[in-house]
């Protein structure tokens, strides 16, 4: 019997309420909705080539700025992905993408191995992004990799617009997600880990 690869989460706190569904094992469908035009896109991004459906919503300070809801996005979306995964059984753990997108190329490679870690070679050459800061970019990985449990390594390795630079992150990072998550047949039924445990 096929084990469904589910994930919620909730939370609310002073400065964010936000609800999240993840299913591992979808068609890359979404609905998003962050108060954040720009996150939404990215989110959307990220569902569409990981091939994870994803629903977001979210409401937040962004009278103050938009910092909490970023941040707070990324650590339910990363809880979400660390439910729906489970002991981690059966998937290929490791991941990893080269994203062109016009001027600009992006190296993503992760590991799915309950030990967050994040590398984050990607530098800007605008504070921001239309409303966006762009140093909330880091915030937004940083929390779903530590959520998630994955060791994640983005590095933009050359690029001018920054728009492509911030989308080439999201179209890496889910290309290799969608890699890690994958269950192998070969070993569906195993933790790929010599310790037994991820």
């Amino acid at each position: 019997m096929a084990r469904t690869r589910q994930g919620k989460v909730e939370r609310k706190t002073k400065e964010t309420e936000i609800s999240v569904t993840v299913d591992l094992d979808g068609t890359g469908t979404s609905e998003i909705a962050t108060g954040i035009g720009f996150l939404d896109h990215m989110l959307d991004q990220l569902s569409r080539h990981s091939l994870m459906d994803l629903t977001v919503k979210a409401k937040g300070d962004l009278h103050i700025d938009f910092h909490h809801t970023t941040e707070d996005t990324g650590i339910c979306i990363g809880e979400a992905v660390a439910k729906a995964l489970g002991d981690r059984t059966g998937i290929r753990r490791w991941g990893e993408a080269t994203v062109p997108m016009d001027e600009t190329l992006t190296r993503v490679a992760l590991d799915a191995s309950n030990r967050p870690y994040l590398i984050w070679k990607v530098n800007f050459s605008k504070p921001k992004l239309g409303e966006m800061d762009t140093e909330l970019f880091k915030e937004w990985f940083q929390a779903f990799a530590q959520n998630a449990g994955l060791t994640l390594h983005v590095e933009n390795l050359y690029g001018e617009n920054n728009h492509h630079i911030v989308e080439s992150c999201f179209k890496g990072l889910a290309r290799a997600l969608r890699q890690a998550i994958e269950i192998d047949p070969r070993k569906s039924d195993a933790v790929p880990s010599t310790k037994g445990v991820l």
